[in-house]
């Protein structure tokens, strides 16, 4: 059997399922139907050898603020990456699918590459299995191979594949006659009435060599960039930094305008095999298995004689109760609320452009700010204070740093924690606490094989995250809020 390297694409932002997806933690990285986040889905529908197909460890393609988060997803899961490219900037697919096809080549001449998003559901992961392996005949006879999901209704939020002619029982590919723009609601049921259009799914098959040619043939203008950034990329704590000057002289386009679309060698595998890309609440409610009344509830949230709804509460401490809702799609976290019309889930954009507009965190920031140490979240923030709660993973270590602004309190609440101030390090257990003065030298480490978990109260002139100065770091991050 070929080996195949999943090539998974994982920068996007989601703001359609805004608020549990955010700029800062988009939903990739957060479970949404099952306890499994849908970049852990996707990673193990792409791993390991089947009976049929031989997957390699996979490349993904991610931004620098996830780079942590993707390693510590696919470790809970049992996976080894092959290589993790961080992307300086957000160019689009097309700069990051050919980043992934130069780096590979470089390793086997004759790489086979499968890119997907990381943010897709594909419950039958078996009929998925089937699909690729279809797609790998059409492959060897130098297409460039692309899988059509079979409409189950008439969606006007995807883009659509026409075929050259219906596809038949046996799954194989058909030749792709053009793509389609998202069409208006009497364009999408005319197109699933004639059986010859599939949703996008933007899942692809090919040959390293042949996308690099399809590259070099019609976006030729893309692959000096591309490749001075492949080139000069930087290893990084098993990272590969891609060269930031070069890649932001790429064009930001998507793989469709690109290449395929201009392309004559290009086939679809049709799949019915139930697929979604989540790409509103309205899907998460499909995708969810309403109840009998066409009810979801999810996390703390109580339905009293409601019908076709989605109430989910995503916070611990808040109970979200609806009572004779119709068609309702209710969403709740610690920092906001969402409550709107199913009918208007592709509308729930306009609302994180408002809010950016207004200037409200809550339109990027998520609650729970995600670090390789672990991750905080604020508790209260007042003028001149803020309190929060710091979980830091077995083992793990903040930067040793110092704070030009604030003093600091720290109570541990769970484990112990090493602290260092000044050059002096002592153990502080549950129920102890320390004082880090302003402009002290200090560092906080877990030593224990369980989390530790402390309450932080900030005071001074200004608290905001980018009051800080790294000396050393585990996790060679610079100067800023991340680093």
């Amino acid at each position: 059997m070929p080996l195949i390297t999943p090539v998974i694409l994982c920068g996007g932002s989601g703001t359609r399922l805004w608020p549990l997806s955010r700029k800062s933690y988009p939903k990739q990285f957060v479970p949404l139907v099952d306890d499994q986040t849908l970049f852990q889905a996707s990673a193990k529908r792409l791993s390991g050898a089947t009976e049929t197909l031989n997957f390699a460890a996979p490349t993904v393609l991610t931004g620098a603020d996830f780079r942590f988060i993707v390693t510590e997803q696919l470790a809970a899961i049992g996976i080894d990456p092959g290589a993790i490219l961080i992307e300086p900037e957000g160019r689009n697919t097309a700069p990051a699918i050919l980043a992934a096809a130069l780096h590979l080549i470089d390793q086997d001449p004759e790489a086979i590459m499968l890119v997907a998003p990381s943010d897709h559901v594909v419950p039958d992961v078996a009929a998925f299995h089937t699909a690729v392996k279809k797609g790998l005949s059409a492959m060897e006879d130098g297409k460039l191979v692309t899988f059509g999901i079979k409409p189950t209704h008439a969606e006007t939020g995807y883009g659509y594949l026409e075929l050259t002619a219906l596809p038949d029982a046996s799954g194989d590919a058909v030749d792709l006659k053009e793509f389609v723009e998202k069409p208006d609601a009497e364009r999408a049921a005319e197109m699933v009435a004639a059986g010859t259009f599939m949703w996008n799914a933007g899942i692809f098959l090919f040959k390293a060599k042949d996308i690099i040619a399809a590259f070099t043939t019609y976006a030729p203008e893309l692959t000096g960039p591309v490749s001075e950034a492949v080139d000069a990329a930087q290893v990084d704590l098993g990272f590969l930094r891609l060269e930031p000057k070069a890649w932001a002289k790429a064009d930001d386009i998507s793989i469709d305008y690109a290449v395929m679309e201009k392309a004559h060698n290009l086939a679809v595998v049709p799949f019915d095999g139930g697929w979604s890309d989540l790409g509103g609440w309205d899907a998460v409610w499909r995708e969810s298995g309403p109840d009998e009344n066409g009810v979801v509830t999810s996390g703390e949230a109580t339905a009293i004689d409601c019908s076709n709804s989605l109430i989910r509460s995503d916070s611990e401490r808040l109970e979200v109760v609806g009572i004779g809702l119709d068609n309702i799609m209710a969403i709740a976290m610690n920092d906001a609320v969402l409550v709107a019309d199913m009918s208007r889930a592709q509308d729930v954009k306009k609302a994180v452009a408002a809010l950016k507009a207004k200037g409200a965190d809550q339109a990027t920031h998520f609650p729970k700010d995600h670090r390789p140490w672990g991750w905080f979240e604020s508790l209260v923030v007042g003028g001149r204070f803020q309190v929060k709660r710091i979980h830091v993973h077995p083992g793990a270590a903040l930067s040793l740093q110092s704070h030009f602004h604030r003093s600091e309190h720290w109570i541990v609440v769970e484990g112990t924690a090493e602290v260092t101030v000044d050059g002096e390090t002592r153990l502080v257990t549950e129920n102890q606490s320390v004082y880090i003065p302003l402009g002290a030298v200090h560092r906080m480490k877990n030593p224990g094989k369980l989390p530790m978990v402390l309450i932080e109260v900030q005071t001074g002139s200004y608290v905001g995250e980018d009051d800080i100065i790294r000396y050393e770091d585990v996790y060679s991050r610079g100067q800023g809020a991340k680093g």
